[in-house]
């Protein structure tokens, strides 16, 4: 496993960002930057054993600062949306920022995805790896306590492993995920509908308009958010059905088995490759977004022009806007108590 470090430029008010190259010896490359601790490329071979990027970003740093996307960034402290930006905490409220519509997603406009993260090298039971960590502020995008987070990436030899862990000083919420948009071909700014994805979900969390859970696990059994069998992402999109409407696409949250420890979130084949890819989580649901809004004609990656869903994800995190719904699991971190979370993204050909 070898780790290289260089410059990867300077955000707008001056502060330097690091650009790191993770390599496994197997072919296998991961590019790791610390604006947003972003996944800028991640290399995996296909059937003949050809490496390829497989993932969605930019070439420099400029492309991520004026990026609406959260191309492969760490989501925080709260991923996906809470419902009127508003969290209520042993019966105190909190206002929180306000940036979709008049509600709050992926931690607000100043979430963890655009803060320049603390990095040092770091050997780990998997392997060597790359120690992200950055300090929230209390009050911080509205949130209380002052909240200490370490990302851990680390290159296996089939895949890439991220491990979060969090502590605070006073009661908040924590719900962390990676934002990485996966498209399997190998040829950047063609779009992912041919992918065949799996999820192992028998329900998923029920939406209104505004993507905000109504509080129902709806089950998918009927619906063109049955995953269970692999299916191409494209092959239900065009159906007259409420939840799709509302998203524009899929962009919902699918609730896995109660199982504790690493669980499968989701797979994804690619065909003309044979590049298949493996989600596994520590956590509760995932989310699958099939890259509704990608601008069309955004400039991405080598000269790459992306559009419409040109790529997918699939994000584990805990239940969407849980704070505001007492029977969903919660996402409540206190004092003294340690927030644990692993992701494994393992690559495999057929």
């Amino acid at each position: 496993m070898s780790l290289n470090r260089r410059s990867f430029g300077t955000t707008g008010d001056g502060t330097p960002v690091e650009l790191f190259t993770l390599a496994n010896g197997a072919g296998m490359e991961a590019d790791i930057c610390t604006y947003g601790g972003a996944l800028v490329r991640l290399t995996a071979p296909d059937r003949d054993g050809v490496p390829a990027d497989v993932v969605l970003g930019y070439d420099d740093l400029d492309g991520y600062l004026n990026d609406a996307c959260c191309f492969g960034r760490l989501v925080g402290r709260v991923a996906n949306r809470i419902g009127g930006a508003r969290l209520v905490l042993d019966g105190e409220t909190f206002a929180l920022d306000r940036n979709d519509g008049r509600n709050h997603l992926h931690g607000g406009s100043g979430g963890f995805h655009s803060r320049v993260w603390e990095a040092e090298p770091v050997e780990t039971e998997s392997g060597s790896g790359l120690a992200l960590t950055y300090k929230s502020r209390d009050g911080e995008q509205g949130y209380p306590g002052n909240l200490t987070v370490s990302a851990v990436y680390v290159l296996t030899g089939d895949g890439l492993r991220l491990d979060f862990s969090a502590t605070t000083d006073r009661t908040t919420v924590v719900n962390l995920t990676a934002h990485p948009y996966f498209n399997l071909t190998g040829r950047p700014g063609t779009d992912c509908l041919d992918h065949i994805l799996t999820i192992p979900a028998q329900r998923f969390l029920a939406t209104n308009r505004e993507m905000i859970p109504t509080g129902d696990l709806a089950e998918v059994a009927g619906t063109p958010m049955d995953f269970r069998i692999g299916t191409a992402v494209g092959a239900r999109l065009g159906q007259d059905f409420p939840p799709l409407a509302f998203g524009g696409g899929y962009d919902h949250c699918f609730v896995l088995d109660e199982r504790n420890g690493l669980k499968l979130a989701g797979a994804v084949f690619e065909p003309r490759s044979g590049r298949g890819l493996e989600v596994w989580t520590t956590q509760p649901c995932v989310q699958f977004y099939s890259g509704n809004h990608i601008p069309e004609g955004l400039p991405g990656k080598g000269g790459a022009v992306y559009g419409e869903r040109s790529g997918l994800c699939l994000e584990p995190q805990g239940f969407v806007d849980a704070p505001g719904h007492a029977a969903f699991p919660q996402v409540t971190l206190r004092p003294g108590q340690i927030c644990n979370q692993t992701i494994l993204y393992n690559f495999f050909v057929k």
